[in-house]
């Protein structure tokens, strides 16, 4: 079921409203009210994570695939909260480097803890935690 929809003023002093509209522009909003309300939704999100609620992320970490007993050490971590992991993407980058993501749902500390222990691994490249949850 959608929330209806309801219009409300915003006084702002005319630089910010200038800045507002840059950045309405800059990433492609069609409205002010668009970009607005992904602001609010990513507000609330990180209330969300700070209050350790359930919620959802995504690590993004590219490795290289060669690194001796990188994989099993990875797998034998998301083996350990497998209750916790929704799925997995595997995308080979080239000879040497893969791409994975691993969608993870729970407690803000269980997400964190899982995400430093694989981003900690020799070979992982690049790991970043990308923080979301329903609103």
């Amino acid at each position: 079921m959608e929330d209806k929809v309801v219009r409300f003023s915003v006084s702002l002093p005319e630089s910010l409203l200038k800045k507002l509209d840059e950045k309405t522009l800059d990433k492609g909003y069609t409205s002010r009210s668009e970009l607005i309300r992904d602001f609010i939704r990513e507000l609330i999100i990180e209330e969300k994570w700070e209050k350790d609620e359930e919620v959802v992320g995504v690590l993004v970490m590219i490795y290289d695939h060669h690194r001796r007993g990188l994989s099993e050490k990875m797998l034998e971590v998301q083996h350990s909260r497998v209750h916790n992991i929704l799925c997995t993407t595997h995308v080979h980058l080239d000879h040497d480097s893969c791409l994975e993501t691993i969608v993870i749902k729970g407690k803000p500390d269980l997400i964190e803890e899982m995400v430093t222990k694989i981003a900690g691994l020799k070979g992982v490249k690049f790991a970043k935690l990308v923080k979301t949850a329903l609103v």
